[in-house]
């Protein structure tokens, strides 16, 4: 059987090796044009998986090209931006020799060592969404990126000193910072698509919430609902704070507490046996939560109906 096992790039030096490209300047920085990027053969499929940071902007492709990131697949055309953190698995397939634009920035983790954006850098989420997820730049937003990947380029081709480390970081944080905005413009701007995310959301807590197995099956997880909306849950919870103010949790609890009104209101059974029909083990915990969402125990909201 053929071996399937991803092939690990443990630094930059050996992915430039990989990609048959000269020894990177610096040992733990590099940026690379694609133009200088060898072209991927014909029918060849790649399964990486890097040991340090990569954000790229990829367009104007020649060819059709899969990535694969994760699960998910993305035929690119127009130009996106995306983000991989060290251990994450990709992979490409070509349908053709394929010859592409943009640039891409690979950032070692010791080269953040002592550094701010060394534990700053692990809270942006975008760098765990999938492919799909990808950030689709405006015109004017592409200038902004690439004028700050144009900065770090000129840095890294000089003569380094001891300012070198920070001023590379500096640009960076300040490249991270953007596409932190540009997706929440993203969220807004694709209405359509996120709005129909957004439905898809409440039929699924509706029908998993009305769903008489709910007492065995136990409450919906955040990866749960993620997997079934075919989105990674940190996108997802980033989606809906922007169109709701509220995360994907808080959007379970709702319904939660929607379901237990429902229940408290229009039948006999006890709290008990509404917290377990509502997947929870202890009716202790149902009515904690009940109580932090309402301002009432469960039998004082029972009592407002009599």
């Amino acid at each position: 059987m053929p071996d399937t096992k991803p092939h690990r790039i443990k630094t930059i030096s050996q992915y430039h090796q990989y990609r048959g490209l000269p020894k990177p300047e610096h040992p733990l920085v590099s940026v690379l044009s694609f133009d200088s990027v060898n072209t991927i053969p014909a029918t060849k499929s790649s399964s990486l998986v890097l040991d340090f940071y990569s954000i790229a902007l990829k367009r104007n492709f020649s060819t059709k090209l899969k990535y694969k990131y994760g699960q998910q697949e993305y035929d690119f055309d127009d130009g996106i931006l995306f983000f991989i953190a060290p251990g994450q698995v990709f992979s490409i397939e070509a349908e053709g020799a394929i010859k592409l634009s943009g640039w891409m920035l690979l950032i070692h983790p010791d080269f953040l060592w002592n550094a701010p954006l060394a534990k700053k850098i692990k809270q942006y989420e975008y760098f765990s969404y999938s492919v799909h997820e990808a950030l689709h730049l405006s015109e004017k937003e592409e200038v902004m990126i690439t004028g700050i990947i144009q900065n770090i380029t000129q840095e890294y081709h000089s003569n380094i000193d001891k300012f070198s480390q920070d001023v590379i970081i500096a640009q960076l944080e300040l490249l991270l910072t953007y596409a932190e905005r540009f997706y929440q413009r993203q969220f807004i701007t694709r209405k359509i698509s996120n709005y129909k995310i957004l439905d898809r959301l409440e039929s699924i807590l509706t029908e998993y919430f009305n769903n008489d197995n709910l007492a065995h099956k136990g409450l919906p997880t955040v990866q749960h609902i993620a997997d079934v909306l075919n989105v990674t849950p940190n996108y997802l919870s980033g989606l809906l704070k922007v169109l709701t103010g509220q995360s994907t949790q808080q959007h379970i609890h709702n319904k939660l507490i929607e379901k237990a009104k429902e229940k408290l209101s229009t039948t006999n059974l006890s709290v008990s046996e509404i917290a377990y029909e509502l997947g929870f083990e202890h009716s202790q915990s149902f009515s904690k939560l009940f109580r932090t969402k309402t301002n009432f125990s469960p039998l004082e909201f029972r009592q407002s109906f009599n």
